[in-house]
């Protein structure tokens, strides 16, 4: 079992890093729906762009002329690429989300991947815990980003992570973030399980990530060693599960784990027993909520 003071270190610095906005945003509406959370200064420069555009009574909508996807989809994409010429986004990515009511929904507009949290739209990504059996105990697999990640970088991370791309699947996205990552195969992949979902909801300093995370368990063959394939990951470490809780308890410096892979990770924990569900836990973590039904 964890230790009470190390779940009082993780409850600590999850409370804090993934606090919901303290500010007043504003929302992106379509159909009288918010479909985006925009900060107040972001929402000020978009409103620039009066062409495409409206922003009256406290929110942030298209122009009537910009009624279909494509029309839709292409004045973003001008806006998103003067917002990348001031260094407004992060790295361009090359990559669209699908922005839809819900997941799996018909798309209203299509949004470079980049530009997400800056218009504060839902996003979806799957995480998946690598997980080996070790005789008694059970191990995890690590990975450490590249410092060239545009979020994150140099940080430690799950095993495999990603966001999903408009056109592909939950399952699509398991087997292509898990060669890319860490090189493993597709019927390997293929049989990770599905463990839940979790949310993030947060203000971030290139906007709001809206997450929600599909979360995988992989168990993977005792001989298995990761061997990243797109240059995203540069180190791999498995760790026991007790070091896992110290690791994401830690936070910041070479040996911190992101907040999202913290949140997936402890979620793990729990679901494999290491975290009690009785008087300590509820101490320890208060109020957070890690998981959805």
């Amino acid at each position: 079992m964890i230790p009470d003071q190390t779940l009082e270190r993780i409850h600590r610095r999850l409370a804090r890093v993934l606090a919901p906005p303290a500010e007043l945003l504003t929302p992106f509406e379509m159909d009288g729906a918010a479909i985006g959370w925009i900060t107040r200064d972001r929402a000020q420069r978009l409103a620039e762009f009066a062409d495409v555009f409206d922003a009256k009574a406290g929110a942030l909508r298209f122009v009537p002329a910009l009624r279909t996807i494509v029309e839709r989809t292409s004045a973003l994409d001008r806006v998103a690429a003067h917002l990348a010429s001031e260094g407004a986004l992060t790295a361009w990515r090359d990559e669209r989300y699908a922005v839809a009511p819900s997941f799996g929904d018909p798309a209203l507009f299509f949004l470079e991947r980049a530009a997400a949290r800056y218009f504060g739209v839902h996003t979806y990504a799957v995480h998946l815990n690598g997980l080996v059996r070790e005789r008694d105990d059970v191990t995890m697999w690590l990975a450490r980003r590249s410092d060239t990640k545009a979020i994150d970088p140099g940080m430690l991370d799950n095993l495999v992570g990603g966001g999903i791309a408009a056109g592909a699947t939950i399952a699509d996205t398991v087997v292509k973030e898990s060669w890319e990552e860490a090189g493993i195969a597709g019927d390997l992949a293929r049989t990770a399980q599905a463990a839940g979902l979790l949310s993030i909801f947060r203000v971030q300093r290139d906007g709001v990530q809206h997450e929600t995370i599909f979360v995988h368990d992989l168990w993977l063959p005792h001989d298995f060693v990761p061997q990243n394939q797109d240059g995203e990951a540069v180190e791999h470490r498995q760790v026991a599960l007790a070091e896992a809780a110290r690791l994401i308890a830690i936070e910041d410096g070479p040996e911190a784990v992101t907040s999202d892979a913290s949140l997936v990770a402890l979620d793990c924990l729990l679901r494999l027993g290491q975290v009690s569900l009785g008087s300590s836990w509820r101490s320890a973590l208060g109020g957070l909520r890690i998981s959805e039904p």
